[in-house]
């Protein structure tokens, strides 16, 4: 892409990267995710290493996530009808205020001595937050998601989604590395105190979007709407094979993340603070494969969601066994660049090929995928007590690599995609 050195009409990568921004709603949504994402990977690190901490078992930190997750893959098909009839707006500001008193609950029972190291048998509290938070994520992000076409249009796509996955890896390098610095220097009860202020900076943020537009649906309820989805996805074969190959990428690829505590603490040896600096060295990987999917147009959009997610397997693979914290760095960037395309590309053309009138729905199916994930995780955390965490998540990522190459070689249909 060229760049702009005068008049000539030619556009600047940065107008073209950052246009979405140009959007005065856009930003509002944006600085709304900026909370929540904070949030979210503050309670990452924290939660996974608070779990580690009073445990010391790979099988609870899996199932941990399993009861974060379970939730969501019940409810997301009930969240995609109701992003069809309710303000999605509306939906977004109970979620974020519901996920700022979860935060601060967990806050408070830190505080009060009833969730600590003293009372080993206190992870329970944690185990019943992830249930609720995963019930509010199940309900609330098929709106979070299918709003985004309302506010820039379908040609936009790509650009905001890839800009939305961008400030999210931003604060994977911000949040994660602080959050890490916050426990050694304070305690795990400031992180949620943190997180709770996060949470209620989104509800500011949404309060001032206006209205969208929403489809009133007809038919006989709930459970009809979400058949019809079904059938919607069943018979438009381009968008099922995006799901399925999203299903399997996110279940083999997500489990380093929920077991990253595993690797800082027994195999790499840097603990809460070198947990926080992985996570965000792979945020730099991410934000590099942000900016360079928000320049580019709308073309060979399928080519490259199969290529990344090779290099996100093949990475991972790298990452899972090694052992040198340099190695370990270098390795992790990669993962985190190829961990965006998967993940901003798959969005995208999903909702760029849906039809309006099931496009809450079906973002509630792609949104139930990242419930099977707890499912990985816990798989994950199950093997990695009988053969090893670098087995069992190298493992995984060996499975995604094999099958991103047999998907790229076989798969036209998904290859070709603009």
């Amino acid at each position: 892409m060229e760049m702009g050195i005068g008049g000539g009409g030619r556009i600047s990568l940065g107008k073209q990267t950052f246009r979405s921004l140009k959007n005065p709603i856009y930003r509002l949504y944006y600085g709304a995710m900026l909370g929540q994402m904070a949030a979210m990977n503050m309670q990452m690190v924290a939660r996974g290493f608070l779990v580690y901490q009073l445990t010391g078992s790979t099988a609870i930190l899996g199932g941990m996530s399993l009861a974060a997750t379970i939730p969501m893959l019940f409810l997301s098909l009930f969240g995609g009808v109701i992003a069809e009839r309710v303000q999605k707006k509306f939906v977004m500001l109970v979620g974020q205020a519901s996920s700022a008193v979860v935060a601060l609950g967990v806050a408070l029972a830190l505080t009060l001595g009833y969730l600590s190291t003293e009372h080993t048998g206190s992870w329970w509290i944690l185990v019943v937050a992830g249930v609720l938070q995963g019930t509010i994520m199940g309900l609330m992000m098929p709106s979070r998601q299918a709003i985004i076409p309302e506010i820039v249009g379908e040609e936009g796509l790509m650009n905001a989604v890839s800009l939305n996955v961008l400030g999210m890896n931003t604060l994977r390098i911000i949040a994660p590395a602080a959050t890490g610095f916050i426990i050694g220097a304070f305690n795990f009860e400031a992180v949620y105190y943190t997180m709770t202020g996060m949470y209620l900076m989104a509800v500011v943020f949404i309060a001032f979007m206006p209205l969208t537009g929403t489809m009133a649906l007809r038919g006989g309820g709930a459970l009809a709407d979400i058949k019809e989805g079904l059938q919607y996805v069943q018979r438009e074969t381009t968008i099922l094979l995006v799901l399925m190959f999203t299903l399997f990428a996110v279940v083999l690829s997500m489990p380093y993340m929920m077991l990253m505590p595993v690797f800082a603490v027994d195999i790499l040896k840097v603990g809460a603070e070198g947990m926080g600096i992985l996570i965000s060295i792979s945020g730099v990987g991410a934000i590099v494969g942000s900016l360079i999917l928000a320049s580019l147009p709308n073309k060979k959009r399928g080519l490259m969601l199969l290529a990344g997610s090779l290099i996100l397997g093949l990475a991972l693979a790298g990452f899972s066994f090694s052992s040198s914290w340099n190695l370990s760095l270098t390795l992790i960037a990669f993962v985190g660049l190829g961990q965006t395309a998967r993940m901003a590309l798959s969005n995208t053309l999903i909702q760029y090929y849906v039809e309006d009138e099931y496009r809450g729905r079906v973002m509630s199916i792609y949104m139930m995928e990242f419930g099977l994930m707890g499912f990985g995780v816990f798989a994950a955390g199950l093997m990695a007590e009988a053969i090893g965490i670098q087995w069992a998540v190298g493992g995984f990522a060996i499975v995604l690599a094999s099958l991103s190459l047999l998907a790229l070689l076989f798969l036209p249909r998904i290859r070709k995609l603009d």
